[in-house]
């Protein structure tokens, strides 16, 4: 880091984008082997900043940018994203892109795959070449090697747990020969502490080696431990540029939302549930890497469930698999009555709803409006937002649009205006749409799987609170999954812990935190609750 030059250099960046300027005047510099921590709320830029950086389509598409970008001192202007990958930069995206049906090892060296003679070569040349797979192994091994995690080369992405599509993710973008920078947004939401301890270390390992990283998180702690700067955008602009030497979470987090966030739990009376409104018993769930294999437990009415755990040991099978997005067997009970498995509409018409962890896969509809994502559930399972004229329904227009102009008050979700595309939103307003689309439908019972994953702190206590206030005053039931536990501590009543497909246990979120960690290391706590009460 003793260079004077910059390998990256930032000028005087801006953009307006979809009429709204998300970027003025953004300046900074990335060292040699520097880690820049690169922080601020959800909408603040970071995204839109990273995508410029990358020379992504969007920018061009969208009227371009103001200002330089300076590779070595050199002014660069990148076409697309093959420019700043041949210029040595890469990037790890908050959502993955990596192909489902290939390996480990195919998707590490996608596009860069080793090859060798055939027979045919002296005849047809070049062109007859085939698939060096042991070369092509050995590099994705030594890439594994070097990211310091345990990856199966041989294993399909559609089979692995969420945090190693994250590593092999990463590992791809090691793979490349020229790489100096590496952009990574969002590397450890949805990893374990101690998955994203192993690549925090390994993020030094690479600066080390001086490899400059732009390591953008939600997670300021570890903002904290792996960067040498932390850079704070504010509604497009750097508001702070400083050391982290001596920085605190709080700082950081007051620096961003520019006012005091507190994220401690609420001090309450201890609340009393008598009523049982939902019942699982022996639930078993096929969803890859997360195979749920016998689930039971028991909701109260009016109470927050929580149900944490590590990653890959079910706790996201359990609400895929009662609302019927993948294959599951065991008994559901809501109200008394049956629950049928593997059928969505039922599961909807009966009362339970669900925010999925999977906010572009499952819960939006990308290319549609805000106010049609928002009302569409409503529309189709309970035939609310619908004029009647005669036997013709068609949409009731101005009753969607003060839908969604509430739930824009009310979770704060920044956009143009209620016909947005989703498409065009950041990622943590996309989960806000979710989260409202599901409100709408006023459940008995609503399943929220990881909704505050990709959120910044600010955002995330905004998520928190609105679901508080539709447990509080609506007597909303609310199952919460969850990778933060401390988030389940805020806000749950008890907090179910999930190891190897089955409940190890339940606590309340005043207990110990050794306690949790015992259930999920495997350890049956002598604090927690039979994990069925018949």
């Amino acid at each position: 880091m003793g260079q004077e030059t910059p390998l990256l250099s930032l000028q005087n960046i801006s953009k307006d984008f979809y009429g709204t300027v998300v970027l003025q005047d953004v300046s900074f510099d990335v060292k040699p082997g520097e880690i820049i921590g690169l922080v601020g709320e959800n909408g603040a830029g970071k995204t839109t900043l990273m995508r410029i950086l990358f020379g992504m389509p969007v920018i061009r598409e969208t009227g371009g940018f103001k200002g330089k970008i300076c590779i070595d001192g050199q002014e660069v202007s990148f076409t697309s994203p093959f420019d700043a990958l041949d210029a040595g930069i890469g990037m790890s995206h908050q959502e993955f892109s990596l192909i489902p049906g290939f390996t480990t090892t195919e998707n590490i060296v996608l596009n860069r795959e080793s090859m060798k003679n055939s027979p045919l070569n002296d005849v047809f040349g070049d062109r007859m070449s085939i698939l060096d797979r042991m070369d092509m192994r050995k590099r994705a091994e030594g890439s594994i090697v070097k990211l310091g995690v345990k990856l199966d080369p041989d294993m399909l992405v559609s089979e692995m747990p969420v945090g190693h599509k994250q590593f092999t993710e990463i590992a791809r973008e090691i793979n490349r020969e020229k790489t100096r920078l590496l952009v990574l947004d969002e590397p450890t939401a949805v990893l374990t502490e101690t998955e994203a301890e192993v690549l925090i270390r390994a993020l030094r390992q690479l600066a080390a080696q001086g490899i400059s990283i732009i390591f953008i998180s939600h997670r300021l702690h570890e903002i904290i431990e792996v960067a040498d700067r932390v850079v704070v955008l504010r509604d497009g602009v750097i508001v702070k540029d400083t050391p982290t030497e001596g920085v605190t979470v709080r700082d950081i987090a007051s620096w961003m939302v520019g006012r005091h966030v507190a994220t401690e739990r609420v001090d309450e009376a201890h609340r009393y549930f008598e009523e049982i409104i939902l019942s699982v018993k022996h639930l078993w769930v096929d969803q890859p890497g997360e195979t749920v294999r016998d689930v039971s437990f028991q909701v109260h009415k009016g109470e927050i469930f929580g149900i944490g755990g590590l990653a890959g040991q079910g706790k996201l099978g359990i609400p895929n698999g009662i609302m019927g997005l993948f294959p599951g067997g065991g008994e559901v009970l809501l109200h008394g009555k049956p629950a049928p498995l593997n059928d969505p509409r039922t599961a909807l018409q009966m009362g339970m709803a669900f925010v999925s962890e999977d906010r572009r896969g499952v819960g939006l509809l990308l290319d549609e409006t805000l106010e049609w994502n928002i009302a569409f559930t409503a529309m189709q399972i309970q035939n609310k937002y619908l004029k009647n004229f005669g036997i013709f329904k068609i949409r009731d227009e101005s009753a969607m649009k003060k839908l969604t102009e509430e739930y824009m008050d009310i979770l704060h979700i920044k956009c143009t205006g209620p016909k947005q595309q989703a498409k065009e939103l950041s990622g943590g307003n996309q989960q806000k749409i979710c989260l409202a689309k599901a409100f709408a439908i006023r459940p008995d019972v609503l399943f929220v799987s990881e909704p505050t994953r990709g959120i910044d702190i600010g955002a995330k206590k905004l998520v928190l609170d609105a679901l508080h206030k539709y447990n509080r005053d609506f007597g909303m039931t609310i199952v919460m999954v969850s990778s933060e536990l401390e988030e389940l501590r805020a806000i749950c009543d008890r907090i179910a812990i999930v190891d190897e497909g089955r409940i190890a246990g339940t606590l309340p979120p005043t207990a110990e935190l050794a306690e949790f960690g015992l259930l999920m290391a495997g350890e049956r706590s002598a604090k927690s609750e039979e994990a069925l009460s018949a």
